[in-house]
């Protein structure tokens, strides 16, 4: 009994670690969400169906021979003229991608003749018109293994309810008798050509456009982001939702990234064409990438400092300097500010702000030896963030809504250097 239970314990054991670490890679937050809405399908409509009118234009038929009674036929460059596909719909398909129809629609073509009746050689083009062109192309989406979007496989089903021929040239009515037969075989071999066109368009051309976007990018100098899927796009019949990583990473140290906690932001609406939705990992990988890479740091001195705020930081730290030593009176001053630890981001419904410390130290620059630290004090800054969408860029402003100073020291210090940064805040 004691070794069953055992056995049991144990394949209850691996069961666990084999699948629940999968379980939870699964589970992993979306940084970024962005919703594509049954409106907004009416905008990528004229898109797919302009892609599928080139596609359904470069199809290339084949060559046709054939004899009918005392008539020989052969009908070469075979040409697609126009395409009246105007009663098309795009619509979603749950839990599966893209339904493109095409219902009633017509499509002109040309052909070349040379035809042999008897003695009787004659050459010409035939106007062919297929009428009650129906074509149902369904595409599943789904996310690659390096975060792509990709489409998965195609259905497609093409369907020409009739079509008709009209001959040219002098034997042009003799040889109207011919046109229904003609046109049964090219209405059937114009069907066989329909859906490999546009499986090829699907699964080569636009999968091969989509390998060209990159997942991982650089941002600028300092840092990268990584927006790849995290899992298969979720298809419902009012939207199309895509969860990306949304992941900012330091380009010098691309394995050391924040780790996401966030709560998944969620979208709820559904009367605009496209949403976008943000959670706080979105924002705190990016302040976490560049405190990593050491931006969130400045040095103000010589031409950065104002003559008067100059003025107020030397007289705060008057006395300080005649105590360490009275030829550093004359001096250059400067202030530096360093963030000591990566800031973090809160989104409610109010708005989203960021809190974040630094170190701010006084220094004294004798010329021509090591600078001589006055004070170290800590603040704490508090910023009001604002996204916007600027064309195809995603703006973030900041506005600095407060900020305290503390310093062992004394209390007047503070409010000295608090002015300070104020003034110097204020003229940026």
């Amino acid at each position: 009994m004691f070794w069953l239970r055992m056995t049991s314990c144990l394949l209850l054991l691996l069961f666990f670690f084999h699948f629940v670490p999968a379980i939870m890679a699964t589970a992993q937050p979306a940084g970024c969400k962005i919703r594509i809405t049954d409106r907004g399908l009416e905008m990528l409509k004229a898109e797919t169906l302009k892609f599928v009118e080139e596609e359904l234009s470069n199809i290339s038929m084949p060559e046709m021979k054939g004899k009918e009674g005392r008539f020989q036929y052969t009908i070469t460059d075979v040409k697609i003229t126009e395409l009246n596909l105007t009663h098309a719909d795009l619509q979603f398909i749950p839990e599966v991608g893209l339904l493109f129809d095409v219902q009633n629609s017509s499509i002109t073509l040309t052909f070349h003749r040379r035809i042999l009746y008897w003695f009787f050689y004659d050459t010409g083009n035939i106007n062919a018109s297929a009428e009650g062109v129906n074509i149902n192309t369904v595409l599943n989406l789904i996310r690659d293994d390096e975060g792509r979007l990709k489409i998965n496989n195609i259905t497609c089903d093409a369907r020409i309810a009739k079509m008709k021929a009209k001959f040219s040239g002098t034997l042009g009515r003799v040889y109207d008798f011919l046109a229904s037969f003609l046109t049964t075989g090219m209405r059937f071999l114009l069907n066989q050509q329909i859906c490999p066109a546009l499986n090829h368009a699907a699964l080569v051309h636009v999968n091969s456009m989509l390998d060209t976007i990159p997942v991982r990018t650089e941002v600028d100098q300092y840092i990268g982001i990584d927006y790849s899927l995290i899992d298969d796009p979720v298809v419902t019949s009012r939207s199309l939702d895509m969860h990306f990583r949304g992941m900012f990473f330091d380009l010098s140290d691309q394995n050391n990234t924040l780790v996401n906690y966030a709560v998944d932001p969620v979208i709820r609406e559904y009367d605009r064409m496209v949403y976008l939705a943000l959670s706080e990992f979105f924002f705190d990988s990016g302040l976490f990438s560049y405190y990593r890479a050491g931006i969130f740091q400045t040095h103000i001195v010589n031409e950065k400092m104002p003559k008067d705020m100059e003025m107020l930081l030397r007289t705060t730290y008057f006395g300080t300097i005649m105590m360490l030593n009275p030829a550093l009176v004359d001096a250059p001053l400067s202030l530096q500010l360093a963030v000591n630890s990566p800031p973090k981001t809160s989104i409610k419904t109010s708005g989203a702000t960021v809190v974040m410390t630094a170190i701010v130290k006084v220094m004294v620059l004798p010329p021509g030896q090591p600078p001589v630290q006055l004070s170290s004090m800590t603040m704490e800054t508090k910023f009001n963030a604002k996204v916007s969408m600027k064309g195809k860029r995603l703006a973030v402003h900041a506005d600095l809504r407060r900020f305290k100073i503390f310093s062992n020291q004394s209390a007047l210090e503070s409010l000295a250097v608090s002015v300070f940064l104020c003034l110097f805040f204020t003229a940026q």
